[in-house]
């Protein structure tokens, strides 16, 4: 597959096969010979003023026994006595790296079992348990609303950062499942009490979601200059579930999962590499489509325009090809595991922990085998709460790190897949 530029942050442009730590207002990024690269920057208030010639080189820089790559930069810039603070600004932003700080997450309370699924469709405790390593679920109920669960995550993972709300630049709301059309990341906002008014939006990318706010945090921080990035998965799949079809139901639950993403140095740099993919010819294998409601009786026709005004509309449940999802995942996340270790410089060895997207025990366990990580290293709580989309990895993350199983300085592959098709992994460094 060939490789992709992606535009995330307000001027941050990256070549998805090669790594860039810290770059800045990138506006064109090619890859050369000898790993040089050469781009200018794309700050509209520096480029009225100058246009400088950026060289960049690739260098090695050690972990531990490992090596991953850095980049480093060279400029020569004619009037660079007149750059003054956009000159030390870039100059300060090229040196940028991120790491994850903070982690929190929160659940329904309503626990539904594998015998509570019984009693409305044809299945079992062992069916369910034997063909994805479910036993329960958790499922927004009564009062209960997506909204409050993915605030309640933001604000443990600012209390373990030691983060004041009014000090976050961005929150990154990860979800396909929102209680508002337009997006519910303003909300996690106004709940937490930012009175500085940060950005916040919401990133559609279903089970792929998280990692893709993972990456956009940190393009936000290394190329846009911000310092705090909460970003947040929470999902309420129950909401576009099926409950009599047994092949989908016994699969999904909700929660939400958060973390806090800070910048830093870049010897402290947290984010080594990563991999972002995304195939729509695999869409009809899973999906929720829109659908019109072909029994409204609201929207008739006045005989002047056919088909106007239109009928209402909402989505179809949660349509999956179930054997189609498992090749798809189990080819295509050891493949991007690989690549971003590949980015990243980094021996296979060195992964402390597999975190993967929290979908069916079996798909977890074949992409462990085929990366030989042994299993006392794969992170899951797949059977406690279901496929979560979104929430999955912030979820299982955050109770590894509460546990004591994960710690500081371990790096961790992580990856996600899902509808779309999507599908992504980063290495990351806890802390």
């Amino acid at each position: 597959m060939a490789s992709a530029t992606i535009a995330a942050g307000p001027t941050f442009s990256l070549q998805l096969r090669h790594q860039v730590f810290g770059s800045v207002g990138i506006s064109n990024l090619r890859q050369h010979q000898g790993h040089s690269l050469l781009f200018t920057p794309a700050a509209s208030t520096i480029r009225k003023r100058f246009c400088p010639s950026i060289s960049m080189y690739q260098i090695g820089k050690s972990l531990s026994d490992g090596t991953f790559n850095s980049i480093v930069c060279s400029s020569t810039v004619e009037g660079a006595d007149k750059l003054s603070m956009d000159q030390s600004r870039v100059s300060r932003l090229v040196s940028r790296g991120c790491k994850l700080i903070g982690c929190g997450s929160a659940v329904p309370a309503l626990k539904i079992s594998n015998d509570d699924l019984a009693k409305i469709v044809d299945t079992n405790d062992e069916w369910i348990s034997v063909r994805t390593g479910i036993r329960n679920r958790r499922v927004l109920s009564g009062k209960d609303n997506l909204t409050d669960l993915a605030a309640e995550a933001a604000r443990k993972a600012l209390e373990m950062a030691e983060v004041d709300p009014n000090d976050i630049d961005l929150i990154l709301l990860c979800s396909s499942t929102p209680e508002d059309l337009f997006g519910s990341a303003p909300q996690i906002q106004k709940a937490l009490g930012c009175k500085s008014n940060p950005l916040a939006f919401d990133i559609t990318a279903a089970c792929s979601g998280f990692m893709m706010g993972l990456v956009s945090a940190a393009c936000y921080i290394r190329g846009g200059g911000f310092k705090n990035v909460l970003v947040v998965g929470a999902d309420a799949l129950s909401r576009y579930v099926d409950w009599t079809d047994r092949g989908t139901c016994i699969l999904f639950g909700d929660a939400a999962g958060a973390v806090v993403m800070q910048a830093c140095d870049i010897g402290e740099d947290g984010l080594f590499g990563f991999d972002l993919h995304s195939d729509g010819e695999g869409q009809r294998h899973l999906n929720a489509s829109f659908k019109e409601n072909e029994s409204d009786r609201a929207c008739g026709t006045n005989g002047s325009v056919i088909g106007f005004p239109p009928k209402t509309s909402s989505y179809s449940c949660i349509q999956m090809n179930g054997k189609e999802v498992f090749r798809f995942a189990v080819r295509v996340v050891p493949q991007s595991i690989e690549a971003a270790l590949e980015n990243a410089g980094l021996p296979q060895s060195k992964i402390d922990w597999l975190l993967l997207h929290q979908a069916n025990q079996r798909i977890i366990d074949a992409v462990a085998t085929r990366l030989e990580v042994p299993s006392e290293h794969v992170i899951s709580n797949l059977s406690n709460y279901g496929n979560t989309s979104a929430a999955s990895i912030p979820l299982a993350l955050d109770e590894a790190v509460r546990s004591g199983k994960v710690q500081a300085g371990h790096v961790i592959a992580a990856a996600g897949f899902g509808a779309g098709l999507t599908w992504g992994s980063a290495i990351l460094r806890w802390g």
